[in-house]
């Protein structure tokens, strides 16, 4: 799920690898293996739940695709995830990946395909919810080992007043508010403010903030970015401070948020630079260990938006954060 991610194939010579990349595009499996991965990662045993096949007829198949420079693969902590490739733009097979995978992308998932990264998708995020629901408490404490909110949040309350211009605006959606501090930063500037939240307990914990702020102009909206209570095409800004490394799908929201954002409207995002200290996945819930910058911004390139401003901090504790601007198209 990073362009730094290691492509797995030898070095062929420009007729051995056509040849390799035609025989791993020739056979059905191949194709809807990489149509799965056009977005997400998975790891081995996810993608034989999709496919619902044995570990051993899966790593045949992604070693087959890999040795033809079609899959990339990361390690998150003792997991390996593989996500489909993109060649280098000098490279000759290059153009004939690409409209291999422009092909791909255009035919549709059977329904039991579907069903399966449904299942896959809700497991994920079953995980995360029962983290947050029993480390409520705790939570905030963990965090700041990694990034506290005072390191990141002033400059991504620049990044806020340089996108809304220092005028008040109408509309905006904060994704995982957490316990609801930057909600104090957005509810002076917005005239309403959508804060959601797939944590009930964690969703309180922002109404009670806002109750002692006496923020008036939020509603709570318990759900994720597919909550069918959205409003489309209405948000002037999408802020998600710290949540991506929690999320099932991470590629996914930015194309959710595509669908409710306004043209020239922007998406702010604060995160994690990719890391490998694994101990966060148990002391914080992270499902992803960071990304790297070229990870946001490619999804989001994919999704209608074009970069703005960024800004990353390194902080003593080897983590690195980066505050990012994206403007829908």
């Amino acid at each position: 799920m990073t362009n730094q991610a290691t492509v797995l194939h030898p070095q062929h010579s420009d007729s051995e690898a056509l040849l390799a990349l035609c025989k791993a595009s020739a056979d059905q499996l191949r194709l809807d293996i990489l149509r799965v991965l056009s977005r997400d990662s998975y790891g081995v045993m996810e993608l034989c739940q999709i496919f619902d096949c044995k570990q051993s007829g899966m790593s045949h198949h992604l070693k087959i695709l890999a040795n033809a420079g079609l899959l990339t693969t990361r390690r998150e902590g003792n997991s390996i995830f593989y996500r489909r490739a993109h060649r280098d733009i000098d490279d000759q097979l290059s153009p004939l990946q690409s409209a291999l995978h422009k092909i791909i992308d255009q035919q549709s998932l059977p329904a039991s395909l579907e069903k399966n990264i449904a299942l896959v998708q809700q497991e994920r995020a079953a995980n995360s919810q029962a983290f947050f629901s029993n480390n409520t408490d705790k939570f905030q404490e963990q965090q700041e080992q990694i990034a506290a909110y005072d390191v990141y949040a002033p400059n991504a309350v620049e990044l806020l007043m340089l996108s809304i211009q220092g005028k008040p605006t109408e509309l905006v959606l904060e994704v995982g508010p957490g316990e609801g501090e930057f909600l104090t930063e957005l509810s002076p500037r917005f005239d309403q403010v959508i804060a959601l939240d797939n944590s009930a307990q964690m969703l309180e914990k922002a109404q009670n903030k806002a109750h002692e702020h006496d923020l008036s102009n939020i509603h709570f909206m318990h759900g994720d970015t597919k909550h069918a209570q959205l409003p489309t095409g209405s948000m002037d800004c999408v802020v998600i401070n710290m949540v991506l490394h929690h999320v099932p799908s991470p590629a996914e929201i930015f194309f959710d948020i595509a669908g409710l954002i306004k043209p020239k409207g922007t998406l702010l995002i604060t995160d994690l630079c990719h890391h490998d200290q694994d101990w966060a996945r148990n002391s914080c819930g992270d499902l992803w260990l960071g990304f790297e910058p070229e990870d946001l911004t490619q999804w989001a390139c994919e999704a209608g938006f074009k970069t703005g401003e960024n800004i990353y901090l390194a902080q003593r504790n080897g983590f690195r954060v980066q505050i990012r601007q994206f403007i829908k198209l």
